[in-house]
């Protein structure tokens, strides 16, 4: 049983699982840059996370329902909530005569971004916890 400390907490936990997984992928991208015809991988999640984020903050908000003013009418489409991170391979970079079209800068660079973006999550992370602490000790001086 996990402990739902807010409704931002869950989705920056599944941020840090992405930035996790993303530099796997750049590192595998890295470790094969000698493997011919090997295409570099990247994962894409920052728009789901942003779906995410609507969902959670906008639960309170009451949606317009498509009205259906006759039984032949289309009934609306349900609105997914399998949201999911797409992989997808990198283009845009010359192959070089081996088929390979990993670019060990733009990888690099790549990591380094991931880094930063995790280094802040974690941080965010800290700082909710902080102030989650502080609540709880205040609260047991009260008593």
């Amino acid at each position: 049983m996990s402990i739902e400390i807010s409704r931002t907490h869950s989705l920056l936990k599944e941020a840090m699982d992405y930035r996790a997984m993303r530099q796997d992928m750049i590192a595998s991208n890295i470790a094969n840059a000698d493997t011919p015809f090997y295409k570099p991988r990247d994962v894409r999640f920052e728009e789901m996370l942003t779906k995410k984020a609507q969902m959670l903050l906008d639960k309170g908000e009451p949606k317009l329902q498509m009205a259906q003013t006759d039984g032949s009418h289309l009934a609306p489409a349900k609105e997914s909530t399998d949201l999911k991170a797409t992989t997808f391979f990198r283009d845009g970079h010359m192959a070089r005569n081996d088929g390979n079209s990993v670019d060990i800068d733009v990888e690099t660079t790549e990591m380094s971004k991931n880094a930063v973006m995790f280094d802040a999550l974690i941080n965010a992370n800290k700082k909710s916890s902080k102030i989650f602490k502080s609540v709880i000790e205040a609260s047991g001086k009260i008593s």
